[in-house]
């Protein structure tokens, strides 16, 4: 009797650090997955460039910079992590648009998640969009809770300001919170 074929959901995908020479074709990839909120209407969120290669090196150089590869080893997502406060702070997670619903920004959030219990760092956070529903509702889904502003913690604080500078629109982003799983 053959078995039932398996689901994406329990395949696992290659992750590993990402490689110097892969930090500007990763900025291109963050463009590229950021196309789709010009099909919600978000234009100006749509045209953002991405981040200076600098915040890319930073990450890197910190060793929180991590891609899902193809069977080519070429990257087909990734994730970078900050430090904030007592939290690995999911800065940007992106999929490129060729890869999309195979669960690849899901099987990043868990290869953090194992990380972060590595390090003894008891939180994930992230800050993102509360309607877009690749966005708040997603992580929401992975287990994701948003917080409440008395609940920010003075280097959130810092990044809503520095998110409304860059151009984002406060009363549209939330702050979101995650226990890390413990090992």
């Amino acid at each position: 009797m053959a078995s039932a074929p398996r689901s994406w959901l329990s395949q696992r995908v290659s992750i590993r650090t990402a490689r110097q020479d892969e930090l500007e074709p990763l900025r291109e990839l963050e463009v590229a997955a950021g196309v789709r909120f010009r099909d919600i209407g978000m234009t100006d969120i749509a045209d953002h460039p991405a981040p200076p290669l600098e915040v890319f090196e930073q990450s890197h150089q910190a060793g929180r910079l991590w891609v899902t590869t193809d069977a080519d080893d070429r990257p087909t997502g990734f994730v970078l992590v900050t430090l904030v406060d007592d939290a690995a702070h999911i800065e940007q997670v992106s999929v490129d648009p060729d890869h999309r619903g195979q669960g690849l920004g899901r099987q990043l959030i868990e290869h953090v998640d194992s990380w972060a219990a590595e390090q003894g760092i008891p939180a994930l956070t992230l800050s993102t969009f509360r309607s877009v529903p690749w966005n708040g509702p997603y992580y929401a889904r992975l287990g994701f809770v948003e917080l409440r502003p008395d609940e920010w913690t003075p280097g959130l604080t810092e990044l809503l300001a520095a998110e409304t500078v860059f151009g984002l629109d406060p009363a549209q982003r939330i702050f979101m919170r995650r226990t890390v799983t413990p090992q």
